[in-house]
C-alpha cells in the first residue's frame, strides 16, 4: 500500500549525484543532477566480489565446466579419426586389394596422377578392405558418451550455481533492507520513492539474472575459447593463424560498442526509476489528479517519461545488438579462409580430411562463444549498470551510529527538557534556534502556529529522525543521544494525521503497536478508544480485512484504529500530529474522546490547527519560525493578547463565527522551505 507522497521542500542534490553532468526529471518538474556511470570495470569487479563467501562453489562450478569443455573440445577430434575411416575405407575398396599405400601412390605418380598421389599418401588406408564400421562403431560410441558425460556436467554446474547465486542475491537484498533502516530520514526525504523502489526491486533482480546467466555463460565461453584454440593449434597451427584473424577484430568491435552499450544501459536504468516513480505518484494521489482535473497533465508526464525510457532503452538495446552481428559477419569472413586452405591442404596430402573436418567444426565453435559472449554483453552491461546503482545505495552516508550508554526503566515518567536545541535542514536557512522549554511528567503540550513554523520538527527531534546541530533534548533526565533508537522510540507513541494501516485484519493492525498483545487486550484497547462501536457492525468484526488501500474503512475509522495501536503499545510519551485534521465534526467527537483516553497518566505532545481541540492542554507552545513566542494555558494566552490570540481570532472570529477561514485550519499539502513532512513518516 502506497503512501501519499509530500515533496520536500528543499530536494537536494544526492551524494551520489554530485559530481554528475546529466540530468533527468526530478519528478517535480524540475531537473535534478545525476552521475553518468561509472568506469565498467571497478563496477564489474565489486559485482564479481559478492560472490567471494561463495568460493569452494564457484570452484566445484569450475571444475564442472572445465570438464565439460574439455570433452566436448576433443570430441571433434576424435569424431574427425570416424571420417578418417569412412574416407579411407570408400577410398581404398576401389584400390587393388593385395597392394600397399606405398605401391598406389607410386603406382599413379607413374601415371601422372600426382594430385590425387599427394591426397592419398596423407591418408592411412588398406588397398581393397573398405570401411571398418567396428572401428567407426567404437569411435562413435566415444564420442556419444563423451558429450553424454559433458552434458552431464553442464547440467551439475548449473544446479550448484543457481544455488549459490540465490544466497548471494539473498544475501544482498538483506543488506539492502538492513541498509534502508540504517538511512537517515532525510535521505528519503531527498530521493524519488520509485527510484528507490526500482533501485531495490529491478536492479537486485538484474544483478541476479547477470549473475545466473551472464556469469556461467562466460566462464564457459572463456574456457571453450581457451580449448578450441589449442586443439585448433594441435591440427593445423597454419590454419589457427587464420582463424585467430577473427579474435582481435571481434574484441575491438565488442570492445568500442560495448563501451557505448554501458552508458545506455545507465540512462536506461535511470529513466526507469523516474518512470516509475511517476506511476507510483500519479496512481497514489490519482484522486487528487481527478479532483483538479490534471489527468491530462499527468498521462502528458507520463508519456515523456515513458518516451525517455523507450529512447534509451531502444539506443541500449539497439547499440549492444550490433555486437552479435558485426562479430558474426568476421567470424565468416575467417571461415571462407579456412574451407579453401583447408581444401588446398588435404588436395595436397598435407592434412587428413578428417583433420580437416574436425578444424572446420572448431572454427565453427570458435566462433559459437565469441557469439554466447557478444549475446551475454547485453546482459552483462545491464547488470553492472544495475550492480552500480545498487552499489550507490548500499554506500549511502548512514545515521550517527548508536552510542547508546544508558537505559531507562520500563515504565518512565516522561519528562521532556529541551535545552538550547538548535536545528536546521539546511545550514544557509536557519529554522529551530535555541529553544528551551519543559514538557512535565502527565501534562498535555499543545503546539501551535502557522505551517512552516517547526511544529512537527521538533516532535522529530524527540523521537531522533533527525539529529541536533546544538543543544539536547533530554527524557527523564537522559539525554536522548544516550540512548538507542530502538529504546527511546520504544517509550513514544505516535499518532499522524496520515493514518497508515497494514493490509492485514483490524485486529493485526492494533497488535501492531505491541506485538505480544493478547486478544483480550486488543479488545480493551478497541472498546477505550471506540474502536470497538464500528467494528462489531463489520460482517467479520476484528478480522476484517484492510484492502491495499484502506477503503472499506472511513478515515474517522482509520484514525480511531491508529489511536487504538498507541494505546495497546502503552507508550510513556505520546505524539499526536494533527489526528483529527481529516476527520468529520461526528467523528472528531470520537476520536477526541480517544485520544483524551490514550493521554491519560501520560505526557503529551499535540500538534493542532484546529485550536479548539487543544482547548485544555496544560501547556500550549506558539511557534514562530522555530521559536517559541509564547507559552502558557488556554485562558493565559488568550487574556495576554499575542500571537496565539491572533491564531485564535482568525478562527472563530470570521464572516461565519465559528467556523475556519480557509487555510487557517488545515496543514499545507507540503511543509514549505527548512521543514520536510518527516513526521509522517514513522
Amino acid at each position: 500500500m502506497a503512501r501519499k507522497k509530500e515533496r520536500p521542500a528543499d530536494t537536494v542534490a544526492a551524494p551520489e549525484e554530485e559530481l554528475g553532468d546529466m540530468s533527468i526529471d526530478d519528478g517535480w518538474g524540475g531537473q535534478q543532477s545525476v552521475r553518468k556511470a561509472k568506469n565498467f570495470w571497478p563496477s564489474a569487479k565489486r559485482l564479481l566480489g559478492l560472490l567471494a563467501p561463495e568460493k569452494a562453489g564457484i570452484a566445484v562450478v569450475l571444475f564442472f565446466v572445465t570438464i565439460s569443455v574439455v570433452l566436448t573440445v576433443i570430441a571433434p577430434k576424435v569424431l574427425g579419426q570416424g571420417m578418417d575411416i569412412i574416407f579411407s575405407g570408400v577410398v581404398g575398396k576401389d584400390m587393388p586389394a593385395g597392394m600397399s599405400q606405398e605401391q598406389v601412390v607410386e603406382g599413379l605418380r607413374a601415371q601422372g596422377q600426382n594430385d590425387l598421389a599427394d591426397m592419398i599418401s596423407g591418408m592411412q588406408l588398406v588397398p581393397g578392405a573398405g570401411i571398418d564400421f567396428v572401428a567407426l562403431g567404437r569411435i562413435i560410441m566415444i564420442v556419444l558418451a563423451m558429450y553424454f558425460v559433458a552434458s552431464l556436467f553442464m547440467w551439475a554446474q548449473g544446479y550448484v550455481l543457481n544455488r549459490l547465486v540465490m544466497r548471494v542475491v539473498y544475501t544482498l537484498r538483506k543488506d539492502v533492507e538492513d541498509k534502508l533502516n540504517r538511512l537517515p530520514l532525510n535521505y528519503f526525504d531527498t530521493r524519488q520513492r520509485g527510484d528507490l523502489l526500482s533501485r531495490v526491486t529491478n536492479d537486485v533482480d538484474n544483478i541476479q539474472n547477470a549473475l545466473q546467466q551472464a556469469f556461467a555463460q562466460l566462464v564457459q565461453s572463456v574456457l571453450q575459447v581457451v580449448g578450441i584454440v589449442i586443439m585448433m593449434f594441435i591440427v593445423s597451427w597454419q590454419m589457427a593463424l587464420i582463424a585467430l584473424i577473427a579474435l582481435p577484430l571481434s574484441g575491438v568491435a565488442a570492445g568500442v560498442i560495448g563501451a557505448r552499450a554501458q552508458g545506455l544501459f545507465k540512462e536506461q536504468w535511470k529513466s526507469t526509476g523516474s518512470l516509475n516513480g511517476q506511476i507510483e505518484e500519479s496512481f497514489s494521489g490519482h484522486e487528487l489528479v481527478k479532483v483538479f482535473g490534471r489527468e491530462a497533465e499527468s498521462l502528458e508526464r507520463f508519456e515523456e517519461r515513458n518516451e525517455s525510457l523507450y529512447k534509451s532503452s531502444f539506443g541500449a538495446q539497439f547499440v549492444s545488438g550490433m555486437i552479435f552481428p558485426v562479430m558474426q559477419f568476421v567470424s565468416y569472413l575467417s571461415y571462407v579462409g579456412i574451407a579453401v586452405v583447408g581444401g588446398l591442404r588435404v588436395a595436397s596430402g598435407q592434412m587428413s580430411l578428417g583433420d580437416a573436418t574436425a578444424f572446420i567444426q572448431y572454427s565453427r565453435e570458435f566462433t559459437q562463444p565469441l557469439g554466447q559472449m557478444a549475446g551475454m554483453a547485453n546482459m552483462l552491461q545491464s547488470g553492472v549498470a544495475s550492480a552500480e546503482r545498487t552499489f550507490e545505495l548500499l554506500d549511502a552516508e548512514e545515521q550517527d551510529a548508536e552510542t547508546a550508554t544508558r537505559h531507562l526503566p520500563e515504565r518512565t515518567d516522561g519528562h521532556v527538557e529541551f535545552r538550547d536545541v538548535t536545528f536546521s535542514y539546511d545550514a544557509a536557512k536557519p529554522l529551530i534556534e535555541d529553544l528551551s522549554f519543559d514538557a512535565h511528567p502527565g501534562h498535555t503540550v499543545a503546539i501551535v502556529g502557522p505551517t512552516g513554523a517547526g511544529k512537527t520538527t521538533l516532535v522529530n527531534l524527540v523521537m531522533r529522525f533527525y539529529e541536533l546541530d546544538g543543544g539536547s533534548i533530554a527524557l527523564d533526565g537522559v539525554d536522548i543521544t544516550e540512548l538507542s533508537r530502538a529504546e527511546l522510540r520504544s517509550k513514544v507513541g505516535m499518532v499522524l494525521q496520515d493514518a497508515w494501516l497494514f493490509n492485514g485484519t483490524i485486529m493485526e493492525n492494533i497488535r501492531y503497536g505491541r506485538l505480544d498483545a493478547t486478544d483480550e487486550e486488543v479488545l480493551a484497547a478497541a472498546k477505550a478508544t471506540y474502536v470497538d462501536r464500528f467494528v462489531r457492525a463489520l460482517p467479520e468484526g476484528y478480522q476484517t480485512v484492510i484492502d491495499e488501500d484502506a477503503t472499506n474503512v472511513s478515515a474517522g475509522e482509520k484514525q480511531l484504529i491508529t489511536i487504538a495501536r498507541a494505546f495497546i503499545a502503552n507508550p510513556s510519551l505520546l505524539i499526536l500530529d494533527e489526528a483529527t485534521s481529516s476527520v468529520d465534526t461526528r467523528t472528531e467527537v470520537l476520536v477526541q474522546h480517544a485520544m483524551a483516553a490514550l493521554r491519560t497518566d501520560r505526557t503529551s505532545f499535540v500538534i493542532a490547527h484546529r485550536l479548539s481541540t487543544i482547548r485544555d492542554a496544560d501547556t500550549i507552545l506558539v511557534m514562530e519560525s522555530g521559536r517559541i513566542v509564547e507559552q502558557g494555558n488556554h485562558a493565559q494566552l488568550l487574556a495576554a493578547g499575542g500571537a496565539y490570540y491572533r491564531l485564535y481570532m482568525s478562527q472563530f472570529a470570521g464572516p461565519a463565527h465559528g467556523e475556519t477561514e480557509p487555510g487557517a485550519g488545515e496543514e499545507g499539502a507540503g511543509e514549505p522551505a527548512g521543514e520536510p513532512a518527516g513526521g509522517q513518516r514513522s
